[in-house]
């Protein structure tokens, strides 16, 4: 795979910001093109990260930073079928490989903590228990199971004792993600899953500590990134949030002022970063016709801004001069283009995804993406 000069300018003058380096927290990257938390399911049953995931990522080291695909906390995290884990001896293992291989090109990586909460189904769960959430409400639609399509069911509302454990669990996986070798890692805390649901008032309906007003909403998130924190330093930790996104049957009655609040209490931790998913118009995740939240995020937040969703080389550089953000984090044109930074860098032509492979099970469609010649 080509690498991209440090020293010539881009075909494209205006891009030119996406090309110089950035400091998130005690990572230092060398562009601003990020690659953005993308599930695969190529870990196998076993969901232990394996030599054709080793191959994916190395494939796409150039990228200014990596931030993994979601990877499950426990056993109680899963709700996807053969996504990697984060918990087992052999998983870290598995991921110390994919670190490795990634230094070896010069890349940088993070780690993603994924809980998925109601999103989930008992044949993913350990002994067929019910999935865990902030309350006894089921999502709408229907989730793939092992065992095929199955619709939601009702998760079971986790008492306060039970949330500790929760948070237990990702004090381990941190510990974990480091033993793997990472430059840091995310919270997820985006997209309809376990820290989402408790953050939006749709999915948590809760009358003690937990629920209720926006403080208490939060309350799980921000003792989450405490304990994260605690294992990595502030400077290695970014966290990932999602305003708008409907995925999973999410929504918010305020979100302006939930995730507003939310930047402004992450901000004591001096994170390395917030990331933020709030997709362009036309997006299809995308809520059209509502004030963007991001902006009262990032005047809250006061440090560095990745955002996501939708965004061209064009209008990532536009959003960075525009001091939207500091990065953008690209996901559909990495699948499709490994080396999507000397694409941008050389005003290249970008190769079609192939959306019927994205979670299929073998290398057709994931590593099978030709790189500039």
């Amino acid at each position: 795979m080509m690498s991209v000069s440090t020293t010539a300018a881009p075909t494209d003058a205006s891009l030119s910001v996406l090309f110089e380096p950035l400091s998130l927290g005690a990572i230092t990257i060398p562009n601003r093109i990020i690659m953005a938390p993308l599930t695969r399911g190529r870990a196998g049953e076993s969901r232990i990260p394996n030599e054709l995931m080793v191959e994916y990522y190395t494939q796409r080291a150039s990228a200014g930073l990596i931030i993994t695909e979601a990877t499950q906390i426990s056993e109680q995290g899963a709700g996807w079928e053969q996504s990697p884990g984060i918990h087992t001896a052999e998983q870290v293992a598995g991921w110390k490989k994919i670190t490795e291989a990634v230094r070896a090109r010069g890349g940088k990586i993070v780690l993603q903590f994924w809980h998925t909460g109601r999103a989930s189904h008992p044949d993913f769960q350990p002994g067929g228990a019910l999935p865990v959430a902030p309350s006894a409400i089921a999502p709408k639609g229907e989730v793939h199971t092992p065992f095929g399509k199955k619709p939601y069911v009702t998760p079971h509302a986790l008492t306060v004792e039970e949330i500790q454990d929760v948070i237990e669990q990702y004090a381990i996986a941190a510990r974990n993600a480091k033993e793997a070798g990472f430059d840091g890692v995310e919270v997820h805390g985006a997209n309809g899953y376990l820290l989402d649901q408790f953050l939006r008032d749709c999915s948590n309906q809760r009358d003690d500590e937990y629920g209720g007003s926006i403080e208490n909403r939060v309350r799980l998130l921000l003792e989450v990134t405490e304990v994260v924190v605690k294992e990595w330093g502030s400077d290695r930790v970014g966290v990932r949030l999602s305003p708008y996104n409907p995925f999973n049957d999410m929504s918010d009655s305020n979100p302006i002022a939930l995730f507003t609040h939310t930047a402004a209490a992450l901000k004591p931790f001096n994170l390395a970063y917030l990331h933020i998913m709030e997709p362009l118009p036309g997006h299809f995740f995308g809520v059209d016709g509502v004030e963007r939240a991001a902006p009262y995020m990032q005047k809250e937040f006061q440090g560095p801004i990745i955002l996501n969703g939708g965004y061209d080389a064009q209008k990532g550089a536009a959003a960075i001069n525009n001091k939207e953000g500091d990065a953008v984090a690209y996901g559909i044109p990495f699948i499709s283009n490994p080396d999507l930074v000397e694409r941008f860098h050389q005003g290249a032509p970008l190769n079609e995804a192939d959306m019927s492979t994205f979670y299929t099970h073998d290398a057709k469609g994931y590593t099978d993406y030709p790189a500039l010649s």
